[in-house]
């Protein structure tokens, strides 16, 4: 039986508008006019009018943590209460309270950003958690996920009590905060999840992603958890996928921190490309460094509001070169955060020695994030032929803060998105989630106004994607990066049945509106799995 979709605005991906498709099986199997797509109807097909709606393929987010998400979501959603310390504090009473959180027991919380408090823009401290609770112990973690705040219940829990050296990493007791690697003290001592709580946490994120027409995830699960085995996760998805559970495509990015572990990833036949539709391996994922935000991206000269901070920087380069020639030479795609453009430097040099030690073609290898860039360093990323892995939603936070951070000068060459696509690379979009919110209309809208949500800017309005672009950078760029531009990412006769239906079309609205839009409907390889 084959689904007959009429009477829309459809955005094919290949440059061309149309107003209806078939699917059959799962996949695409015609795209024209309503009227030649009603002269294939047959007895028993399903014909759907999509009442002038718009509709393009499944919104694919490049780089997020699905299962960290899932396990967020389960926490105090501090992004909607961080305006101050003391509205943190009251989300965190309220949460103990709803939630019903015996005392001993954790309190988690994420998403606080200390540059939105409107009275002062200091990371809160272990003291002022004590005065939410001294009977629990509180881990609240900051929206970009490079540092979190704990309280004096958790450090006796956890046996903290001496500070010692960590490489990529810092840690104060006297306000309980942590940055980046040495965040894993904290994190390899809280309760662990087994696979059956992972499982639960992925088909939570799944759902919450289908809502905001999401079908495809380039994920980095598998250091989710401290003390979890990347094993598990891998079988945690495995279970998911022959139970039929998921409704979200997955690409693994597959973050595995040493040599030895990454050596023991490929000799139990793990590497990019194994795995089916619905669960492949991707790339090898590094962290290069830290957060803008948290001034732990490693910059080549200091912070100009810091001028004797320069960041955190996880791998040296000697440690960049061994990962990614080792990677490189045993057929993995490799992704590789970089904020600062100091650590962009390393890895930049460590890509050059591994193409040149083992020449590949296609390796489609990339940069994530690719935020705080100078002129030269995009230059030898087309040199390289580097994948680009944009979060244009990171404007909307960013603008506020770029400049003081940065500097005039390097900030006047960064969050080069269009210029990287001018160059000829491949630009695909994502969230990074849970540091934003998985919604793709949303970075639609920075990519294309160069704005802030709510209007600030624009910031460097010669970088803005126009409609066309920035929908394609979260589908088809997407594909592309997975190596599916023939599989996934545009509505085409053979490519699989994944699209979404939209309340208004972007290349109608006013630009600033764009993220107004509504999900009306997701569709997984012709099923429905949202409907609003």
């Amino acid at each position: 039986m084959k689904q007959l979709f009429v009477n829309g605005q459809v955005f094919t991906g290949t440059g061309v508008m149309r107003s209806a498709f078939a699917e059959e099986n799962g996949k695409f199997i015609a795209v024209g006019s309503t009227e030649e797509i009603l002269s294939l109807k047959e007895e028993n097909d399903q014909v759907i009018d999509l009442a002038n709606r718009f509709v393009c393929a499944g919104f694919i987010d490049s780089h997020m943590h699905l299962v960290n998400y899932g396990n967020v979501m389960g926490c105090c959603n501090l992004m909607e209460h961080t305006t101050s310390v003391a509205d943190i504090q009251q989300a965190l009473r309220d949460f103990i309270a709803a939630e019903k959180i015996p005392a001993g027991s954790w309190v988690r919380g994420r998403g606080w950003n200390q540059d939105y408090f409107v009275d002062n823009h200091d990371l809160p401290t272990r003291a002022q958690l004590d005065a939410v609770s001294t009977e629990h112990p509180i881990c609240i973690t900051r929206c970009c996920g490079h540092s979190l705040v704990v309280n004096s219940k958790a450090l006796e829990v956890l046996g903290i009590d001496t500070v010692e050296k960590i490489d990529g990493g810092a840690y104060d007791l006297a306000t309980g905060a942590f940055f980046d690697s040495a965040m894993t003290l904290v994190y390899a001592r809280l309760p662990q999840p087994d696979r059956a709580e992972i499982k639960k946490m992925i088909l939570r994120a799944c759902k919450g992603l289908n809502a905001l027409g999401v079908t495809g995830s380039h994920t980095d699960d598998l250091c989710a958890f401290e003390n979890t085995p990347w094993q598990e996760v891998i079988a945690a998805y495995h279970e998911l996928e022959a139970e039929n559970k998921l409704t979200v495509r997955v690409y693994e990015q597959s973050q595995l921190t040493t040599p030895e572990a990454l050596r023991e990833f490929l000799a139990a036949g793990y590497k990019t490309g194994v795995g089916s539709d619905m669960f492949k391996i991707g790339p090898l994922k590094l962290l290069g460094d830290g957060s803008l935000g948290a001034r732990t991206a490693y910059m080549r000269k200091g912070y100009a509001d810091q001028p004797d901070e320069r960041g955190l920087a996880i791998f040296t380069q000697e440690q960049f070169d061994e990962m990614i020639c080792l990677a490189h030479e045993n057929g993995m795609q490799i992704a590789i955060h970089a904020i600062g453009d100091g650590i962009l430097d390393r890895i930049l040099l460590s890509y050059e020695k591994a193409f040149a030690l083992c020449p590949r073609e296609d390796h489609r290898s990339g940069i994530v994030h690719v935020q705080l860039t100078r002129p030269e360093q995009l230059k030898k990323m087309q040199r390289l032929n580097l994948h680009a892995y944009i979060q244009s939603i990171f404007l909307d936070y960013d603008i506020n803060i770029v400049e003081a951070r940065a500097g005039k000068e390097l900030a006047s060459t960064s969050y080069a998105f269009h210029t990287l696509k001018q160059m000829g690379l491949h630009v695909s979009n994502g969230t990074d989630c849970p540091v934003e919110m998985p919604r793709a209309l949303h970075g639609i809208q920075c990519a294309v106004t160069r704005c802030t949500l709510s209007g600030k800017g624009p910031y460097r309005p010669e970088e803005a994607m126009d409609v066309s672009e920035a929908l394609l950078s979260y589908t088809a760029e997407s594909a592309h990066a997975s190596f599916d531009e023939n599989v996934k990412g545009k509505i085409q006769p053979g490519m699989l049945a994944d699209f979404v239906v939209l309340s208004d079309s972007p290349f109608r609205v006013p630009a600033n509106k764009i993220s107004a839009i509504q999900v009306k409907k997701t569709f997984l390889g012709g099923a429905c799995v949202y409907e609003r």
